[in-house]
């Protein structure tokens, strides 16, 4: 699986991860990882923060131990700032706010997260920057970094991450559904989707490195994102 480099140095690397490819291996060990892949490029990298397999883009693997550690430090802490983009469903009450919503694992299972009061302090700030009727597009800003946490803040006011199957209905968004004259093609038998995926991308990391440099990066929008934006800002676009 293909993946571009965004940004390296003696000490880290930043890497646009491709959506459906794991962060790091999982327990069972069967599916390719970004962080195996690269490890058979550079020799060992260490894990500084995660993105769910079906989320696209920015993520940063350390050089070395102290790098690592400092990093580490900086993700867990509130020392980087990091920006994600994606498509929610519906349209948002509120333009913008902060969601304050501490989250833990639902009881007997691991894989699935819940707002609850006896949770993890969680914070992300977010801002509709379009409307789509049925979708909305929105940047978040998380403060915290918790499994799971846009997808369930998301969910938490009623607007989940589109193709959210643990957070939402996972249904993928058809090209008809947005197109009022579509036609399948003449070699087509039945419609593909558009997204099928999660619709959530980290796009922008800013830090100051041990060294004191400081950091601003950012990673494109894959393709299939950026193709649903352009049918519905060519079909059903609200401008805010």
């Amino acid at each position: 699986m293909k993946f571009d480099i965004i940004f390296e140095n003696e000490y880290f690397i930043a890497i646009n991860k491709p959506a459906g490819l794991l962060s790091i291996p999982d327990r069972f060990g069967k599916d390719p990882s970004l962080k195996s892949l690269l490890q058979e490029q550079l020799g060992k990298i260490y894990t500084v923060h995660r993105l769910d397999k079906d989320t696209s883009g920015l993520i940063i693997f350390a050089k070395d131990e102290i790098t690592h550690k400092d990093l580490s430090q900086k993700f867990e802490g509130r020392d980087v700032e990091k920006y994600y983009l994606g498509i929610v469903n519906g349209t948002m009450m509120n333009r913008e706010g902060t969601i304050d919503v501490p989250i833990m694992e639902a009881p007997g299972k691991s894989t699935l997260m819940i707002t609850n009061k006896k949770g993890k302090p969680s914070v992300t700030d977010y801002k509709v920057l379009e409307e789509f009727g049925l979708y909305s597009w929105v940047e978040f800003q998380i403060h915290t970094g918790r499994t799971h946490q846009i997808r369930v803040h998301a969910k938490y006011l009623g607007n989940s991450i589109v193709c959210d199957e643990l957070y939402g209905d996972g249904q993928p968004i058809l090209l008809s559904s947005i197109k009022r004259k579509f036609k399948l093609s003449k070699n087509e038998l039945e419609e593909r989707p558009i997204l099928s995926r999660l619709a959530l991308h980290s796009y922008q990391l800013k830090f100051t490195d041990a060294g004191g440099n400081k950091h601003e990066l950012e990673a494109p929008l894959s393709k299939d994102l950026r193709a649903l934006l352009t049918q519905l800002r060519k079909n059903v676009r609200t401008t805010i």
